[in-house]
Protein backbone atom coordinates (compact mmCIF):
# COMPACT_ATOMS: atom_id res chain seq x y z
CA UNK A 1 0.00 0.00 0.00
CA UNK A 2 1.20 3.42 -0.65
CA UNK A 3 2.70 5.09 2.31
CA UNK A 4 0.31 8.60 1.74
CA UNK A 5 -2.97 8.25 0.79
CA UNK A 6 -4.18 10.22 -1.69
CA UNK A 7 -7.47 11.36 -0.03
CA UNK A 8 -8.52 10.75 3.51
CA UNK A 9 -12.02 11.84 5.14
CA UNK A 10 -15.04 9.57 5.08
CA UNK A 11 -17.83 8.17 2.98
CA UNK A 12 -21.49 9.29 3.90
CA UNK A 13 -24.89 7.52 3.35
CA UNK A 14 -27.50 9.15 4.51
CA UNK A 15 -26.79 9.14 8.66
CA UNK A 16 -23.92 6.61 8.45
CA UNK A 17 -20.10 8.01 8.11
CA UNK A 18 -17.41 5.76 6.99
CA UNK A 19 -13.78 6.84 7.73
CA UNK A 20 -11.90 5.97 4.84
CA UNK A 21 -8.39 6.51 3.28
CA UNK A 22 -8.09 6.24 -0.91
CA UNK A 23 -4.80 5.37 -2.48
CA UNK A 24 -4.00 5.87 -6.62
CA UNK A 25 -4.80 2.43 -8.19
CA UNK A 26 -2.06 3.21 -11.21
CA UNK A 27 1.03 4.25 -11.58
CA UNK A 28 3.05 6.01 -14.06
CA UNK A 29 4.27 2.84 -16.68
CA UNK A 30 8.12 3.21 -18.33
CA UNK A 31 9.01 5.88 -20.08
CA UNK A 32 12.17 8.11 -21.55
CA UNK A 33 13.01 11.09 -19.97
CA UNK A 34 14.52 13.54 -22.08
CA UNK A 35 16.97 16.93 -21.39
CA UNK A 36 17.95 20.14 -23.34
CA UNK A 37 21.52 20.25 -23.88
CA UNK A 38 23.22 22.58 -24.84
CA UNK A 39 25.36 21.04 -27.77
CA UNK A 40 28.68 22.62 -28.12
CA UNK A 41 29.40 22.30 -24.33
CA UNK A 42 27.52 19.13 -23.60
CA UNK A 43 25.66 20.52 -20.54
CA UNK A 44 22.24 20.14 -19.18
CA UNK A 45 19.67 23.61 -19.71
CA UNK A 46 18.30 25.03 -16.76
CA UNK A 47 15.60 27.40 -16.59
CA UNK A 48 14.86 30.84 -14.38
CA UNK A 49 12.08 32.32 -12.76
CA UNK A 50 12.29 35.85 -14.26
CA UNK A 51 10.72 39.03 -14.36
CA UNK A 52 11.03 41.47 -17.04
CA UNK A 53 13.09 44.66 -15.99
CA UNK A 54 13.58 42.82 -12.84
CA UNK A 55 15.43 39.73 -13.59
CA UNK A 56 15.99 36.38 -12.20
CA UNK A 57 13.20 36.18 -8.76
CA UNK A 58 13.23 34.21 -5.84
CA UNK A 59 10.57 31.31 -5.23
CA UNK A 60 9.46 33.02 -1.42
CA UNK A 61 8.37 36.29 -3.79
CA UNK A 62 5.76 34.29 -6.30
CA UNK A 63 2.22 34.13 -5.58
CA UNK A 64 -0.88 32.72 -7.71
CA UNK A 65 -2.32 35.15 -9.71
CA UNK A 66 -5.73 35.53 -12.04
CA UNK A 67 -5.92 37.99 -15.08
CA UNK A 68 -9.18 39.99 -14.77
CA UNK A 69 -8.13 41.82 -17.60
CA UNK A 70 -4.77 42.56 -19.72
CA UNK A 71 -1.87 42.80 -17.48
CA UNK A 72 -4.11 43.06 -14.47
CA UNK A 73 -4.10 40.40 -12.22
CA UNK A 74 -5.59 39.49 -8.42
CA UNK A 75 -2.97 37.81 -6.41
CA UNK A 76 -4.32 35.29 -4.05
CA UNK A 77 -1.77 33.17 -1.34
CA UNK A 78 -2.30 29.48 -0.23
CA UNK A 79 -3.64 30.68 2.52
CA UNK A 80 -6.17 32.41 1.30
CA UNK A 81 -6.77 29.76 -1.40
CA UNK A 82 -7.04 27.09 1.25
CA UNK A 83 -9.37 28.94 3.57
CA UNK A 84 -12.19 28.88 0.67
CA UNK A 85 -14.24 25.99 2.52
CA UNK A 86 -16.24 23.16 0.73
CA UNK A 87 -18.47 20.85 2.40
CA UNK A 88 -17.16 17.96 0.86
CA UNK A 89 -13.79 18.75 2.11
CA UNK A 90 -13.51 15.74 4.02
CA UNK A 91 -16.48 14.55 3.41
CA UNK A 92 -17.62 12.43 0.66
CA UNK A 93 -21.59 11.91 0.30
CA UNK A 94 -23.17 9.59 -1.73
CA UNK A 95 -25.86 11.63 -2.96
CA UNK A 96 -27.49 9.16 -5.98
CA UNK A 97 -27.20 5.79 -7.33
CA UNK A 98 -27.13 4.85 -10.84
CA UNK A 99 -26.70 1.59 -12.83
CA UNK A 100 -23.20 1.31 -14.12
CA UNK A 101 -23.95 1.08 -17.75
CA UNK A 102 -25.67 4.59 -17.75
CA UNK A 103 -22.31 6.17 -17.28
CA UNK A 104 -20.43 6.39 -20.51
CA UNK A 105 -17.09 5.31 -20.64
CA UNK A 106 -16.15 9.47 -22.20
CA UNK A 107 -16.36 10.26 -18.26
CA UNK A 108 -14.48 7.90 -16.76
CA UNK A 109 -10.63 9.00 -16.23
CA UNK A 110 -8.78 7.85 -13.26
CA UNK A 111 -9.18 4.65 -10.90
CA UNK A 112 -8.34 5.06 -6.78
CA UNK A 113 -8.94 2.00 -4.28
CA UNK A 114 -11.08 3.22 -1.19
CA UNK A 115 -10.14 1.08 2.26
CA UNK A 116 -11.51 1.56 5.61
CA UNK A 117 -9.36 3.44 7.83
CA UNK A 118 -9.26 1.64 10.69
CA UNK A 119 -11.19 -1.93 11.69
CA UNK A 120 -14.02 0.05 13.42
CA UNK A 121 -14.94 1.09 10.29
CA UNK A 122 -15.08 -2.05 8.49
CA UNK A 123 -18.33 -3.25 9.05
CA UNK A 124 -20.38 -0.07 7.51
CA UNK A 125 -17.91 -0.65 5.24
CA UNK A 126 -18.42 -4.32 4.10
CA UNK A 127 -21.95 -3.67 4.21
CA UNK A 128 -21.57 -0.40 1.49
CA UNK A 129 -19.88 -2.85 -0.63
CA UNK A 130 -22.04 -5.86 -0.44
CA UNK A 131 -25.44 -3.33 -0.80
CA UNK A 132 -23.80 -2.33 -4.01
CA UNK A 133 -22.89 -5.42 -5.45
CA UNK A 134 -26.53 -6.79 -4.77
CA UNK A 135 -28.25 -4.04 -6.26
CA UNK A 136 -25.45 -3.69 -9.07
CA UNK A 137 -25.30 -0.13 -8.91
CA UNK A 138 -22.66 2.72 -8.68
CA UNK A 139 -22.74 5.39 -5.66
CA UNK A 140 -21.95 9.07 -7.17
CA UNK A 141 -20.68 11.95 -5.16
CA UNK A 142 -18.05 15.36 -5.03
CA UNK A 143 -15.20 15.14 -2.97
CA UNK A 144 -12.71 18.12 -2.32
CA UNK A 145 -8.69 17.18 -3.45
CA UNK A 146 -5.81 19.05 -4.94
CA UNK A 147 -7.47 22.36 -5.15
CA UNK A 148 -10.82 21.22 -6.97
CA UNK A 149 -14.26 19.62 -6.59
CA UNK A 150 -14.10 16.16 -8.45
CA UNK A 151 -17.18 13.83 -9.43
CA UNK A 152 -16.43 10.50 -8.22
CA UNK A 153 -18.06 7.27 -8.66
CA UNK A 154 -18.14 4.23 -5.90
CA UNK A 155 -18.12 0.77 -6.67
CA UNK A 156 -16.75 -2.73 -5.52
CA UNK A 157 -13.92 -4.04 -6.56
CA UNK A 158 -12.66 -7.53 -5.45
CA UNK A 159 -12.76 -7.35 -1.46
CA UNK A 160 -12.89 -3.89 -1.66
CA UNK A 161 -14.26 -0.81 -2.81
CA UNK A 162 -13.20 1.33 -5.74
CA UNK A 163 -13.55 5.13 -6.52
CA UNK A 164 -13.44 6.85 -10.04
CA UNK A 165 -12.70 10.34 -11.00
CA UNK A 166 -15.03 11.35 -13.43
CA UNK A 167 -15.26 14.29 -15.89
CA UNK A 168 -17.63 16.21 -15.69
CA UNK A 169 -19.91 17.31 -18.88
CA UNK A 170 -18.01 20.62 -20.59
CA UNK A 171 -15.32 18.55 -20.62
CA UNK A 172 -16.38 15.77 -22.92
CA UNK A 173 -17.02 16.45 -26.96
CA UNK A 174 -20.47 15.58 -27.97
CA UNK A 175 -19.51 12.46 -30.36
CA UNK A 176 -22.37 13.80 -32.79
CA UNK A 177 -19.87 16.33 -34.03
CA UNK A 178 -17.58 13.47 -35.05
CA UNK A 179 -19.19 10.74 -36.47
CA UNK A 180 -21.82 13.24 -38.59
CA UNK A 181 -20.22 12.86 -41.96
CA UNK A 182 -20.31 9.05 -41.47
CA UNK A 183 -22.53 7.64 -44.27
CA UNK A 184 -26.12 5.25 -42.84
CA UNK A 185 -24.80 2.39 -45.28
CA UNK A 186 -25.56 -1.12 -44.77
CA UNK A 187 -22.77 -3.54 -44.84
CA UNK A 188 -22.64 -6.21 -47.19
CA UNK A 189 -23.69 -9.69 -45.06
CA UNK A 190 -20.45 -11.80 -46.40
CA UNK A 191 -18.35 -8.97 -45.15
CA UNK A 192 -19.81 -8.83 -41.82
CA UNK A 193 -19.60 -12.67 -41.74
CA UNK A 194 -16.23 -12.69 -42.32
CA UNK A 195 -15.45 -9.55 -40.12
CA UNK A 196 -17.24 -11.16 -37.24
CA UNK A 197 -15.54 -14.44 -37.57
CA UNK A 198 -11.91 -12.72 -37.80
CA UNK A 199 -13.29 -11.29 -34.30
CA UNK A 200 -14.46 -14.29 -32.62
CA UNK A 201 -10.65 -15.72 -34.20
CA UNK A 202 -9.16 -13.25 -32.11
CA UNK A 203 -11.07 -13.39 -28.86
CA UNK A 204 -9.24 -14.22 -25.45
CA UNK A 205 -9.00 -13.22 -22.05
CA UNK A 206 -7.68 -9.98 -21.02
CA UNK A 207 -3.93 -9.90 -19.92
CA UNK A 208 -2.97 -6.42 -19.12
CA UNK A 209 1.13 -7.77 -18.50
CA UNK A 210 0.79 -9.25 -22.08
CA UNK A 211 0.98 -5.77 -24.04
CA UNK A 212 4.27 -3.12 -23.89
CA UNK A 213 4.60 0.21 -24.96
CA UNK A 214 7.18 -0.40 -27.56
CA UNK A 215 8.34 2.44 -28.65
CA UNK A 216 10.16 2.81 -25.26
CA UNK A 217 11.61 -0.21 -25.83
CA UNK A 218 12.43 1.14 -29.06
CA UNK A 219 14.20 4.05 -27.37
CA UNK A 220 16.23 1.99 -24.85
CA UNK A 221 17.18 -0.29 -27.83
CA UNK A 222 18.46 3.71 -29.72
CA UNK A 223 20.00 5.06 -26.57
CA UNK A 224 22.29 2.00 -26.23
CA UNK A 225 23.18 2.00 -29.91
CA UNK A 226 24.24 5.22 -29.70
CA UNK A 227 26.30 4.56 -26.53
CA UNK A 228 28.18 2.27 -28.35
CA UNK A 229 28.83 4.24 -31.71
CA UNK A 230 30.40 7.33 -29.93
CA UNK A 231 27.63 9.92 -31.14
CA UNK A 232 27.50 9.09 -34.59
CA UNK A 233 23.91 9.44 -36.29
CA UNK A 234 21.71 6.05 -35.99
CA UNK A 235 18.49 6.14 -38.21
CA UNK A 236 16.63 3.12 -38.48
CA UNK A 237 14.35 2.49 -41.13
CA UNK A 238 10.34 1.47 -40.34
CA UNK A 239 8.98 -0.83 -43.08
CA UNK A 240 5.25 1.21 -43.02
CA UNK A 241 1.86 -1.31 -44.14
CA UNK A 242 1.09 -1.71 -47.09
CA UNK A 243 -2.07 0.46 -48.09
CA UNK A 244 -4.87 -1.56 -49.82
CA UNK A 245 -7.29 0.75 -52.55
CA UNK A 246 -10.02 0.68 -50.05
CA UNK A 247 -12.47 -1.30 -52.46
CA UNK A 248 -15.03 -3.95 -51.78
CA UNK A 249 -13.01 -6.29 -53.83
CA UNK A 250 -9.62 -5.46 -51.48
CA UNK A 251 -11.64 -5.55 -48.30
CA UNK A 252 -13.08 -8.78 -49.20
CA UNK A 253 -9.28 -10.95 -50.08
CA UNK A 254 -7.93 -9.09 -46.88
CA UNK A 255 -10.70 -10.08 -44.34
CA UNK A 256 -10.66 -13.65 -46.44
CA UNK A 257 -6.68 -14.06 -45.33
CA UNK A 258 -7.01 -13.05 -42.07
CA UNK A 259 -9.58 -15.67 -41.01
CA UNK A 260 -6.88 -18.05 -42.78
CA UNK A 261 -9.34 -18.58 -46.08
CA UNK A 262 -8.07 -18.24 -49.82
CA UNK A 263 -9.27 -15.34 -52.23
CA UNK A 264 -11.35 -16.46 -54.67
CA UNK A 265 -9.69 -16.89 -57.89
CA UNK A 266 -12.17 -19.16 -60.11
CA UNK A 267 -14.83 -16.49 -59.71
CA UNK A 268 -14.09 -12.92 -59.10
CA UNK A 269 -16.77 -10.45 -57.82
CA UNK A 270 -17.24 -7.52 -60.13
CA UNK A 271 -15.97 -4.65 -58.72
CA UNK A 272 -19.28 -3.19 -58.05
CA UNK A 273 -18.62 0.20 -55.33
CA UNK A 274 -21.32 0.37 -52.30
CA UNK A 275 -23.53 3.12 -53.32
CA UNK A 276 -23.27 6.10 -50.84
CA UNK A 277 -26.05 8.55 -50.62
CA UNK A 278 -25.47 12.38 -51.30
CA UNK A 279 -24.70 14.66 -48.93
CA UNK A 280 -26.66 18.22 -48.44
Amino acid sequence: MAARAYWQGQIRLALVSIPVEIYPATKSGAAIQFRQIHEPSGKRIHYEKVVPGVGPVDRDEIVKGYEIAKGNYVLLDEEEIEAVRIESRKTLELVQFVEAHEIDVLYYEKPYFVVPADDLAEEAYVVLRDALRQTRKVGLGQLSARGREQLVSIKPCGRGLVMEVLRYADEVHKAQGYFREIDDIEPEADLLDLATTLIDKKTAPFKPAEFHDRYVDALHRLIEKKSKARGKRILEDVEEPARGTGNVIDLMAALKKSVGESAPTARKRAAKPTPRRKRA
